[in-house]
């Protein structure tokens, strides 16, 4: 069953500003000047706000945009999951609507990481770079081992749960160090946010990914002839660790690298790079140097 959006204990973005297209209003924090604009795309369970501190590094020799999705962080509540198709031309008019001038240097982790590729499928002439960090494919699901479809099964089956007062109280105390590096004002919202509310979303985001998403993206029209650079993290990631086993980790993992390695070689100017001390869910944080150096470099090859 489509899940209707939880929406933040916070109405109002604590940075950034709302754009109303077609009815919704969609967070969006922009910064720097010149081009081209980079553009980040969260995973399923993040915000635009997580990327924060990339964001203002990156603003430093471009312009860079942070945005939530309808249904995630502080934009408008809609059903989840969504198809590719629906994410991507939301976002397309978001950019015009809020002015970001294009092409764009699309930065999509993990299911943003098939939400930049689906953009780049549809919207080509609006995209001079991709960079996918740690991005779902299509074929990961299919070719992993059993025992992660399995899993996976049951996850999606089961009623996400709500938690004790108790257990929030624990959430926030863990979520709370996570985010010692961001503003005092955002740092607070973030905490609460994913304590309370970004974990249901991120469960609801993916249930759709290893069918619907998946054929999105293996019947879209081919990448466009841009630079592109694919990041594998094949270091430690909590929340991978407390879901499989750790000879299941190492199959993914293998996996997970081959087709990465696939998905870079299948455009001319496509690169592939490994972080083995950064995992899945923070690389942006945990190697802030290397995803900033990616984004450099793509934006020295446009």
């Amino acid at each position: 069953m489509p899940h209707p959006g939880p929406r933040t204990t916070a109405s109002r973005p604590p940075l950034g500003r709302l754009h109303d297209v077609s009815g919704r209003s969609l967070m969006l924090h922009r910064s720097g000047t010149g081009g081209p604009t980079v553009v980040f795309l969260p995973g399923a369970g993040m915000v635009g706000l997580d990327y924060l501190n990339i964001h203002d590094r990156t603003a430093e020799t471009t312009t860079s945009v942070l945005y939530d999705r309808a249904g995630t962080g502080w934009s408008t509540p809609v059903p989840l999951p969504r198809s590719a198709a629906d994410v991507t031309a939301e976002l397309h008019s978001l950019l015009g609507e809020a002015g970001a001038p294009g092409p764009y240097v699309l930065v999509g982790h993990s299911l943003g990481g098939a939400y930049a590729r689906h953009f780049a499928q549809h919207y080509p002439t609006d995209v001079a770079g991709l960079l996918l960090l740690d991005p779902f494919h299509e074929d990961l699901h299919g070719l992993g081992p059993q025992e992660a479809r399995d899993q996976l099964a049951r996850l999606h089956a089961a009623p996400v749960p709500e938690l004790t007062p108790e257990q929030l109280d624990r959430a926030r105390a863990q979520a709370a160090p996570l985010f010692a590096a961001w503003p005092g004002a955002v740092a607070d919202a973030l905490a609460e946010h994913h304590a309370t509310t970004a974990w249901r979303t991120g469960l609801y985001e993916d249930r759709n990914l290893y069918d619907e998403v998946a054929e999105e993206l293996r019947t879209a029209p081919a990448l466009p002839d841009v630079p592109m650079t694919v990041v594998t993290a094949r270091g430690h990631d909590d929340v991978q660790s407390h879901l499989w086993q750790d000879d299941v980790l190492r199959q993914i993992d293998t996996l997970k690298a081959a087709l990465h390695a696939r998905l870079a070689s299948s455009v001319p100017r496509g690169e592939h790079r490994t972080l083995h001390d950064a995992g899945h869910a923070w690389l942006h944080e945990e190697r802030q140097d290397a995803v900033l150096r990616a984004i450099q470099d793509l934006l020295g090859r446009v």
